[in-house]
């Protein structure tokens, strides 16, 4: 049984390098293929008679890790400075205000029309609202540099502002005004607490001379998220604040702290740290796409009106997004198109309590909402994305 175990193992590993390598030459996302691959080995299962164990449990333990690698991954190939200071405040509005515009009108929606609770209408359509990082940043590879910061810094802030958002709605209970204030008071202590976290990490990642030590600052990073969790502060915050400091050191470059870190000694420790940040997310949020789709409801995914709500809600984004990138008077196309949903939608669509959760809501739509989105990420690459580079390609060679 081992060696079975072993072989499924290493042959679901090697499934989902092969999609992550076609998908830079076929345009089809890696995410989808995991998804349909965990649907058909459900089938095979239930046709052959197999009996697996309940793995259920694990969506939750592994859709967190993923998050905290995905975030930790994106926030350290983000840099910042003073001629990205543009890029970046678009990327900031971009991704708080799209969140946030949609959010409100598909609850204004709920509540008004269909006299649901303003609590659960909230809850229920904020996942919906956060772009997938992974999925938006790995399929804008044949984009311009342009554009793949800015999907960069848009999809990674939506996460954080997503999930900061999500917590403060679940969890708070008093009034708006005190809860706000509240959460504005968690929010400066995480940040202070971070960024002095954060340096002591890098400090450490950097001094320590044992051959294991790259786990052992990922295990930290987890225990501090996990704490920071248990005591309802920001704690996905503290992950990407670890990560843009590992990424932006010119910030604490001084005459003192050169007499401690050797920067450029530190900067060959961070290209290895990003190697195994990497090769583990995609790992765990491999089998995490497989195991969604194993336990994914096929008559909930194929339920028309799951669909015809689910088609809806993807044109919501699409327009809301469309009429957003004309206000900011960003290139319609190809970044109209780049708004896939992904594992935080998932896994925060798991977190809702049952008491909170919308009637039409379950995991049909959400994954139609998925497929549907990353559909349209993946027409929009195919027909759009290489012309558009071509394009500025052409305008560049010719000033």
């Amino acid at each position: 049984m081992t060696s079975y175990l072993l072989i499924i193992f290493c042959l679901m590993v090697l499934m989902a390098y092969i999609f992550d390598i076609t998908a830079k030459h076929t345009r089809i996302p890696g995410v989808i293929l995991l998804i349909l691959s965990g649907m058909v080995m459900n089938y095979l299962a239930f046709v052959f008679g197999i009996r697996i164990p309940n793995l259920s449990v694990l969506l939750p333990l592994m859709g967190t890790l993923g998050l905290i690698l995905i975030v930790l991954e994106s926030s350290m190939e983000l840099s910042i400075s003073a001629d990205k200071r543009r890029l970046i405040l678009s990327a900031i509005g971009s991704a708080f205000l799209l969140l946030t515009v949609f959010t409100g009108v598909v609850t204004w929606i709920c509540v008004y029309h269909f006299q649901l609770d303003v609590k659960s209408s909230l809850i229920s359509i904020l996942p919906l609202a956060i772009i997938g990082s992974t999925v938006a940043i790995s399929a804008a590879v044949h984009l311009s540099e342009t554009d793949r910061e800015f999907i960069a810094y848009e999809s990674s802030l939506s996460c954080i502002f997503g999930i900061l958002i999500f917590d403060f709605i679940l969890l708070g209970n008093g009034a708006l005004g005190i809860g706000i204030a509240g959460f504005a008071g968690e929010l400066f202590i995480t940040i202070v607490g971070a960024v002095v976290i954060s340096t002591g990490l890098a400090i450490v990642l950097h001094k320590i001379t044992h051959q294991v030590k790259y786990i052992v600052i990922m295990t930290v990073i987890v225990l501090v998220y996990a704490v920071a969790k248990l005591i309802h502060l920001p704690s996905l915050l503290v992950v990407l604040i670890f990560g843009l400091v590992m990424n932006n050191t010119h910030f604490f470059k001084t005459e003192w702290s050169e007499k401690i870190v050797n920067f450029q000694a530190f900067a060959m420790e961070l290209i290895s740290f990003r190697g195994i940040t990497g090769e583990l997310s995609f790992v765990v949020r491999s089998f995490f796409f497989i195991l969604f789709g194993y336990y994914t409801n096929l008559s909930d995914l194929m339920n028309l009106t799951n669909l015809s709500l689910s088609a809806l809600i993807v044109l919501c984004i699409l327009l809301i997004r469309g009429l957003f990138l004309l206000a900011l008077r960003q290139p319609l196309i190809p970044l109209l198109f780049f708004a896939p949903r992904g594992l935080i939608t998932i896994l925060l669509f798991l977190s809702i309590p049952d008491h909170l959760m919308l009637p039409f809501m379950n995991e049909g739509v959400v994954t139609q909402v998925i497929f549907l989105s990353i559909l349209v990420m993946m027409l929009g690459n195919i027909f759009f994305g290489k012309r558009h580079l071509q394009t500025q390609n052409g305008s560049s060679q010719n000033t």
